[in-house]
C-alpha cells in the first residue's frame, strides 16, 4: 500500500537493520561528527512529511499527545510516556483508504548528551522485553476506537549499523472470522549520540489477505531514509 517517493533508501535501510554484510553507504546523506551532538533543527528536517511519502498520505487531523510513545506491546498495552529530558520533535502521518489504512507515527527525542538517550534505550527496551509473544484482544469500544476481536503475535530484533542502535519490535494481526482483516505493526526503537528515534509504521487491511510481503521493506525503508537524513 506504501507509495515511497523516496530517494536513496534501499541501501540505507539495508545498512541500518544490518541485513547485508559490507554495506556502504558513505555517500549517502551528511556526515555526522563521532560523537557530535545531534540538533533538534536536524532531526526536525530528518522525519519525513507526506510529500516524501506519497500523495495520498497527510497528517492526522486529530493531533496526538506529544508526551506519549506508540505503543510498543500488542493487545491494550498502553503507550509509554516519552523518557524524561528530552526535546520532542513528532511528524505523525496517515494514509486511510477504503480498502484499508496506513500509519506513520515519527519521533524524535533530542537530548542534551548521549547519556540521557541511552537511558532512554534503555527503558524503553525494558518494556519491550516484557512484551508477550501472542496476545489475545476482545472487541474494543471506545471513543476514538472500534476495533474487532484479534489475536496478535510479536517478535523483537536488534538493530545496530551505522553509529545507530536499538531495536524494532515487529506485530501481525488476525482479526475474528466475522470481521476478517489483517494488521501489521513495526515500532523502531533507535539512538545515536544524544538522539533517540521512535517509528511506529502500521498498515491495515479488510478482507481475507494474510498479510503483504512488502511490509518489512516498507518499514526498512521509512526508518532508512530517516536516519540517513541525520547521517
Amino acid at each position: 500500500m506504501l507509495e515511497p517517493k523516496i530517494g536513496r533508501v534501499a541501501a540505507a535501510a539495508l545498512c541500518v537493520v544490518a541485513l547485508a554484510a559490507g554495506c556502504d553507504s558513505s555517500d549517502d546523506g551528511p556526515d555526522q561528527p563521532d560523537g557530535g551532538t545531534i540538533s533538534v533543527t536536524t532531526m526536525r528536517g530528518a522525519l519525513l512529511q507526506a510529500s516524501d511519502v506519497g500523495g495520498s498520505w497527510a497528517a492526522p487531523e486529530a493531533s496526538t499527545d506529544a508526551q506519549r510513545l506508540v505503543p510498543l506491546c500488542g493487545g491494550a498495552a498502553t503507550a509509554p510516556p516519552v523518557p524524561p529530558g528530552a526535546e520532542v520533535v513528532s511528524a505523525p502521518l496517515a494514509d486511510e483508504g477504503t480498502k484499508g489504512a496506513q500509519t506513520l507515527n515519527q519521533t524524535a527525542l533530542v537530548y542534551g548528551d548521549a547519556t540521557g538517550a541511552q537511558a532512554a534505550l534503555a527503558s524503553l527496551r525494558a518494556v519491550a522485553d516484557k512484551c508477550p509473544a501472542t496476545v489475545s484482544q476482545g472487541h474494543q469500544t471506545t471513543a476514538d476506537r472500534n476495533e474487532p476481536a484479534y489475536t496478535e503475535t510479536a517478535k523483537t530484533q536488534d538493530i545496530n549499523e551505522g553509529g545507530w542502535s536499538g531495536f524494532v519490535i515487529t506485530r501481525h494481526k488476525v482479526y475474528e472470522a466475522k470481521h476478517p482483516g489483517t494488521a501489521d505493526v513495526a515500532v523502531s526503537v533507535v539512538s545515536k549520540s544524544n538522539v533517540l528515534v521512535v517509528e511506529g509504521y502500521a498498515v491495515y487491511r479488510l478482507g481475507n489477505a494474510s498479510g503483504s510481503p512488502q511490509f518489512d521493506t516498507d518499514w526498512k525503508k521509512l526508518l532508512g531514509t530517516v536516519l540517513n537524513r541525520v547521517g
